[in-house]
């Protein structure tokens, strides 16, 4: 009973109620002999598109198996916990030096993310850690994990499978983090998003052939807050999903009216996340805002991006294709920066390549980005699909 009660049923790890434990007890040990400890606080990167895709089962293989790759990345007087979910924790007991902690970090990381092998088959994953230490960034066991929680998430907003050490300063982003997730909760009901149109010009004639939506916030106390602050934290929330289905509203109503006042066609282009794509509902939500505004779907082009695409091609791929039947233009964003595959270039359906404005922005003088822009225009061309170059802002 007590071994139950103090270990985790899935993977047998101490739960966390040992390592607090443990964990007091090698900070009192620490704190005696003028040692030092670190905590490593760690999340499986991506773990529930998982679990939604592959299901709970194998999600469950997988812990157990992550499990057993964090005991043998670590010494034995070390403790591996998991927390709940996807979440461990690592006790790094008696250091004599904190540089003593970087080659376990990336030892975990190589471990989780060499593969895993389930039901005969390899599944990839990869994982992001956040690591404190006794007593430089905390002198208690609460801030201790506090503190390797906020790496952990710093860890991630740089692009996880990495590690990252506590900084103070760490602690304003979190404390931003949680204002803005708090504000956006509120902000589509109360009227606080708008869109604002970038237009996109046909090089041959001069004229528009249609605009991209871009999301900006008008918060009532900061004013106008650019995208790069609020849209990872609306993903990483959820809050993509409500968020998006007004952007393609308002972009709908927007179409409407321009056709109300007499104006040519204009296809609006609008972004689309890796989590609002995964959604089951996701296409049905479009086409019924499509027939609830009583617009063409051709005026709408939805444009993802390679990284976006490539969470789960085959799943994607059907996504796409029903998009594409109902009518709807679909356009690959930031091409060249990603996968940049021409072998699915063939299997999906979009009409639209975007050359990244980084190829543009010194495409006459670098010969290497002509060269990308120029392989890119004739991919295109023999594809068929139209070409759209970003950051072109004047003639030259």
């Amino acid at each position: 009973m007590t071994y139950l009660a103090e270990h985790d049923y899935l993977t047998q790890l101490p739960n966390r109620v040992l390592f607090q434990d443990r964990l007091e007890q090698a900070v009192r040990a620490a704190r005696r002999d003028h040692q030092r400890l670190a905590v490593m606080y760690i999340d499986l990167d991506n773990f529930k598109h998982i679990n939604d895709s592959l299901g709970h089962a194998l999600g469950g293989q997988l812990l157990v198996s992550v499990a057993g790759a964090l005991t043998g990345s670590v010494r034995a007087s070390d403790t591996v916990s998991r927390q709940g979910g996807d979440e461990f924790v690592v006790l790094l007991p008696a250091l004599q030096v904190d540089d003593d902690v970087e080659p376990v970090a990336k030892k975990i990381l190589e471990a989780i993310s060499a593969g895993h092998r389930l039901n005969d088959s390899m599944l990839y994953i990869s994982a992001s850690i956040g690591i404190s230490f006794f007593p430089s960034d905390a002198t208690n066991v609460e801030d201790l994990i506090k503190h390797a929680d906020t790496a952990l998430y710093d860890a991630k907003m740089k692009g996880r499978n990495r590690y990252q050490f506590f900084m103070p300063a760490m602690n304003a982003k979190v404390v931003e983090r949680q204002l803005i997730e708090a504000d956006l909760r509120s902000a589509i009901t109360l009227g606080q998003f708008i869109l604002h149109y970038q237009p996109k010009v046909d090089l041959s004639t001069g004229r528009i052939a249609g605009v991209e939506a871009l999301i900006r916030w008008f918060h009532p106390r900061e004013g106008m807050i650019a995208p790069s602050r609020f849209i990872d934290i609306a993903e990483d929330s959820q809050l993509i999903i409500p968020m998006g289905e007004w952007v393609v509203r308002a972009a709908c109503q927007q179409i409407k009216r321009w056709s109300e006042q007499g104006l040519d066609a204009v296809c609006i282009a609008i972004n689309v996340s890796a989590t609002e794509l995964r959604q089951s509902r996701y296409v049905d939500t479009i086409l019924a805002i499509i027939e609830e505004q009583g617009i063409s779907p051709q005026a709408l082009q939805l444009e993802l991006t390679e990284s976006v695409l490539m969470t789960d091609l085959p799943q994607n791929q059907q996504v796409l294709l029903r998009l594409k039947a109902a009518g709807l233009s679909l356009a690959l964003d930031d091409f060249g920066t990603g996968y940049s595959s021409l072998a699915y270039l063939t299997q999906l359906p979009f009409d639209v390549l975007k050359i990244d404005q980084s190829f543009i922005r010194h495409v006459n003088s670098r010969a290497d980005n002509s060269a990308v822009v120029a392989a890119i225009l004739a991919t295109g061309k023999s594809l068929r699909h139209c070409v759209v170059a970003e950051g072109i802002e004047d003639s030259q």
